[in-house]
Parts: structure tokens; sequence; C-alpha cells
């Protein structure tokens, strides 16, 4: 079986993240956040498979495309990242051995747990609380 990462479903969870829509859940909530096989019907009903191809991180060349079993690793609900879906996703690569997809998916385990660092407003050394300005002398008195 070779099975390979999907690069536009990569970038496509990259997008995703990037604009906000992931879920931050726990690593074992993905057997309850991961879509149905009914859901999956429909998405592609409503969509192709195309569309479908994109929430998942793994291609099977040895299924045909238009089949549900040429995509593996899937990561969302058809509308947001799931945490708990990228963390299958890696954990699973990563025993099969399948490293480009493990880190791919490690990638954007990182996206989702980086924290959002804003800088703090730069103080200037006089505005310091308790710190006398650069030059200023200390009085004892």
């Amino acid at each position: 079986m070779a099975v390979t990462l999907n690069r536009r479903a990569y970038e496509h969870a990259r997008e995703l993240i990037n604009d906000g829509r992931f879920v931050f859940d726990e690593r074992d909530a993905w057997s309850e956040h991961r879509p149905s096989a009914q859901q999956e019907n429909e998405f592609i009903r409503l969509h192709g498979f195309a569309e479908y191809g994109k929430w998942y991180l793994g291609i099977n060349d040895e299924k045909p495309e238009d089949t549900k079993g040429h995509y593996e690793f899937p990561y969302g609900d058809f509308k947001d990242v799931h945490r708990c879906g990228v963390l299958a996703a890696e954990s699973r690569a990563g025993q099969y051995q399948h490293h480009d997809i493990e880190n791919a998916a490690a990638h954007l385990h990182g996206m989702i747990d980086a924290p959002k660092i804003t800088p703090a407003p730069k103080r200037s050394r006089a505005s310091s609380p308790g710190k006398p300005a650069r030059g200023a002398r200390h009085s004892l008195r």
C-alpha cells in the first residue's frame, strides 16, 4: 500500500488553522468528533470527492480516486480542524511509518498548540516602576 501526503489537504488545514477555524479538544475525543459514515456520504453528495479529499492528510494510490478508501488520516469535521483528529493522524501515521504524513500532522499540531504571543507594550526605562531613569542619581535621604 502506497500512502503519501495529500499536500492539498495539508495546505487546507494550515489555512483553516491560520483563520482560527480549529477546535482545541482533547486527544481522545476524536471517536466522538469524527464525522460518521452518513455525514461523509452527505458531504460527498453535496461537494464531491475533490472537496472531500481536502479533509484527509493521506492518499492511498492503490484505491480509485472516487472512493472513500483513496483518502486516509482525517483531521476535521468538514467545518473545522480538530486537534484530536490531528493527534490521531499523527499517531497512526507514525505507527505505519508514513513519515511525511506524521511530520505534516506534527506541524499542524504545533500550529494549534502554539501560544498566541502578543508583544507587551514597550516601556522606556524611565517609566519602569522602581527604577530610576538612566543617568538619574539616587538620593539616600
